[in-house]
């Protein structure tokens, strides 16, 4: 979703907008002739890189066609305005943008064709020692170039680590509950197994202490008879509590999961009634849910992700819709492949679809 006030105040498109704002400052210096013209390019230049710098990473074509019209509206200038090197700090400018979108084999090849037709220019205007210029010029939008390139990988770096981090928060959530129900059942079967064996033993040596008549009609054994009935279906009262799981904690690991990603905001509704006691089952969905935050997040630009859970008759139904905007077809890559495999494992079903505001809805249908 397009947030371009965010999107604004990032330190690349502030560097930038600096940037263009010294070189209007620059062209008072322009003849009256020439001034409105290229103060009419720079506007058009400005808001090409306004459009590339807020547009969203989705829109590729618009962020390519303001490429395309940047470097034109660079060489233009800078025919316009040979002497205030109006063209070697927007060619800058344009190659940190380029970095962000193109690959390295045709940012260096469109690079090289700009720089070859600022040399032709300089060359046109008789400049001294054009080439040595053009050099001087390259080493600018290398360093540019690289700047943006490294910051591009420490974002992505930080991103790829804040989903390692959610993947073991969410992993030891559901390993901590996993934990507590096998501690509960291993307690249970202790109350059983020696309790409930010898509250047995001591009931049958009561009873053979009422047949006693000597002992038989004493209020104390009828007492303790009871009271030992009473004791034992206590005990096995609580240890069919305890057997009776509520099942993995999905809501905690999925929270956690999602918790550390600025966005996409997750929206989860788990029907109250769901069970998952398979941590393989539970493991599925989880993995399920990352993927999906992590592609609303990549190539959706959503701001939200609902994510709900409920039975039904035969088994659980898992729906998952962000409020993104999908680019025709839906393209499985390797994320929407893994769910596949993932799910039919399990034997359940996937399907794909559009969500009411356009974005990717995925249902995932598990047996019980």
């Amino acid at each position: 979703m397009w947030t371009p006030l965010t999107r604004l105040r990032e330190p690349m498109t502030l560097a930038g907008a600096f940037t263009l704002a010294a070189v209007a400052l620059g062209l008072r210096f322009l003849p009256s002739d020439v001034l409105p013209a290229a103060a009419a390019a720079l506007a058009a230049y400005a808001l090409g890189f306004l459009l590339f710098a807020l547009a969203p990473e989705t829109w590729e074509r618009p962020r390519q066609l303001a490429l395309v019209a940047m470097a034109g509206l660079a060489l233009l200038l800078g025919w316009l305005t040979p002497r205030i090197g109006t063209a070697q700090v927007l060619l800058v400018v344009w190659v940190a943008c380029a970095t962000n979108l193109l690959s390295p084999r045709w940012l260096i090849g469109a690079t090289a064709l700009l720089n070859l037709g600022f040399y032709l220019m300089m060359v046109h205007h008789e400049f001294g020692a054009p080439f040595t210029m053009v050099l001087i010029n390259l080493g600018f939008q290398a360093l540019a170039g690289l700047c943006v390139h490294y910051a591009r990988r420490a974002e992505d770096s930080r991103d790829t680590l804040a989903r390692v981090n959610a993947d073991l928060l969410a992993t030891r959530a559901l390993l901590a509950d996993s934990a507590r129900d096998a501690e509960r059942l291993r307690v249970a079967r202790e109350l059983h197994d020696v309790a409930g064996h010898k509250l047995t033993a001591m009931k049958l040596n009561l009873r053979a202490l009422a047949s006693d008549p000597a002992l038989g009609t004493r209020e104390e054994i009828r007492i303790a008879q009871q009271l030992s009935t009473e004791l034992l279906d206590d005990i096995r009262s609580v240890v069919q509590a305890m057997r009776d799981s509520r099942g993995l904690d999905l809501q905690t690991a999925i929270r956690a999961l999602a918790a550390p990603l600025p966005r996409p905001a997750l929206d989860l509704r788990i029907e109250e009634g769901v069970k998952v006691d398979d941590p393989a089952v539970a493991e599925s969905l989880l993995r399920i849910v990352q993927e999906c935050l992590t592609n609303a997040a990549r190539h959706a630009s959503a701001e939200t992700l609902t994510v709900s859970l409920k039975k039904e008759d035969a088994g659980m139904h898992l729906q998952i819709e962000d409020d993104g905007r999908l680019k025709g077809r839906v393209r499985e890559g390797n994320g929407l492949s893994g769910i596949r495999e993932r799910v039919a494992a399990l034997g359940g079903d996937v399907q794909l679809g559009s969500s009411a505001t356009g974005g990717l809805r995925i249902d995932v249908r598990l047996p019980a």
